[in-house]
């Protein structure tokens, strides 16, 4: 911190160093869940979920660090794109792991793919049941 620093650089400072250790903490935590969690399912959500978060915390962390206005834009097309293939990826990794039995079905609590994956085994249409 420079000797000429104002309030609001202490505060700024402050902030983006929260935002630095709990981004951290939330990445440390989805890696963790991925090497102790069980089953593919919950790893999964360990992966996703806290990750998203922490990049939040660790992009605007940066943001307020830089203190100009042209990083905030590439921020956020970081961010919304983390935003939206995080659970796009999971969810296809989770699809996968269903239909090739690598995961714990008896796990689940509402089965709603089985039907959908006997169809599709049986060559037929999918059809909506809502």
């Amino acid at each position: 911190m420079s000797p000429d620093a104002t309030g609001v650089d202490v505060v700024i400072d402050a902030v983006t160093a929260v935002f630095l250790v709990v981004g951290a903490l939330m990445s440390l935590g989805a890696a963790i869940g991925l090497l102790r969690f069980p089953d593919l399912m919950s790893r999964m959500h360990a992966a996703t979920k806290p990750q998203v978060l922490g990049l939040f915390l660790m992009l605007a962390a940066i943001g307020l660090q830089m203190r100009t206005w042209w990083v905030w834009p590439v921020l956020l097309v970081a961010w919304i794109f983390q935003l939206l293939t995080a659970p796009v990826s999971a969810h296809m990794v989770g699809r996968s792991a269903y239909r090739t039995k690598h995961g714990h079905r008896e796990m689940l609590t509402k089965d709603e793919l089985e039907a959908v994956v006997q169809r599709a085994a049986a060559g037929q249409e999918p059809r909506n049941d809502r």
